[in-house]
């Protein structure tokens, strides 16, 4: 019997799954290489000296460090929001059974596929209308809010569908309350899911541009920061240290939410399927 651990990939799959990493990572690391150049103007390879001037530069400057929390506090505000509002319509669409419930799922899903200038005019249009808020950072917040929801909804619609009913209803059969069920059974069944969500949600808002330029108000996030120093040849050393930071900003979490998603697997992958039951029996305190 061949098993999974045994199986060796051929040469072609390893080729193709090479190049597909060199196509996908070999930009990035151009601008690495280039966070670390001496020369300020252009691009030049190989690069006639490296340096860490440039970092003491970014980091020095104000202007970026004021996007950068701003990007940080409209990432994490979005991300909260979808994790609440996104698992909540998971929870609503998956258990209810009601007229134009396709339809409803349909409209939830759909400003992930829309093209982000089409809800950038259609939000500014609406913030125009009814005059409020001004534009700022919540109307940016309310901006991201509508596509991160569709991630978090995303991921904890599937993981419902994966969790077993019974383990509810074992619960329920124990003399469990709604919010015992929910807080010992549902919720450590979906932690990994809206931990999941919620990371790439925050990752989605903090390089978000197209609609940022439609909500903002006078105050950049960094990516339009970044966007608008490009453009001046001088900074472009600078340009590559502060997207070197987003993306260690961004990798760092998704790391960790991988680390945990496989502990909680790890943990849960010995459970048998009589066991689900027991461990309902286990997490629910006696509620006389």
């Amino acid at each position: 019997m061949i098993t999974r651990d045994s199986t060796d990939a051929g040469f072609g799959l390893k080729v193709a799954s090479t190049l597909v990493m060199i196509f996908l990572y070999f930009p990035l690391a151009i601008i690495v290489l280039y966070a670390f150049t001496t020369q300020s103007s252009s691009f030049t390879f190989p690069p006639p000296g490296l340096t860490l001037e440039w970092f003491r530069v970014a980091f020095g400057r104000e202007d970026m460090w004021q996007a950068f929390r701003l990007s940080l506090l409209v990432a994490s505000v979005s991300a909260s929001m979808a994790i609440l509002l996104g698992s909540l319509l998971a929870g609503a669409v998956y258990r209810s059974r009601f007229f134009g419930r396709e339809a409803l799922a349909f409209i939830i899903v759909l400003p992930i596929a829309l093209p982000g200038i089409v809800t950038g005019i259609a939000l500014r249009s609406t913030i125009g209308i009814v005059d409020f808020p001004p534009l700022g950072i919540w109307t940016i917040v309310i901006g991201h809010t509508t596509f991160c929801i569709v991630i978090v909804y995303n991921n904890v619609v599937a993981r419902l569908r994966r969790m077993s009913p019974n383990v509810v209803e074992a619960s329920a059969d124990l003399g469990a309350s709604g919010w015992q069920t929910f807080r010992h059974v549902i919720l450590p069944n979906l932690a990994t899911a809206l931990l999941a969500g919620g990371v790439l949600a925050f990752a989605l808002s903090f390089d978000e541009i197209i609609v940022t330029t439609f909500t903002r108000g006078s105050d950049p996030t960094l990516p339009i920061w970044i966007f608008n120093v490009l453009f001046r040849p001088r900074n472009r050393p600078v340009t590559n240290v502060v997207a070197l930071i987003a993306v260690t900003v961004t990798i760092v979490p998704v790391l960790l939410a991988q680390m945990l998603a496989r502990g909680s697997d790890d943990a849960g992958s010995g459970m048998g399927a009589g066991s689900g039951a027991a461990s309902t029996t286990a997490a629910i305190p006696d509620p006389r």
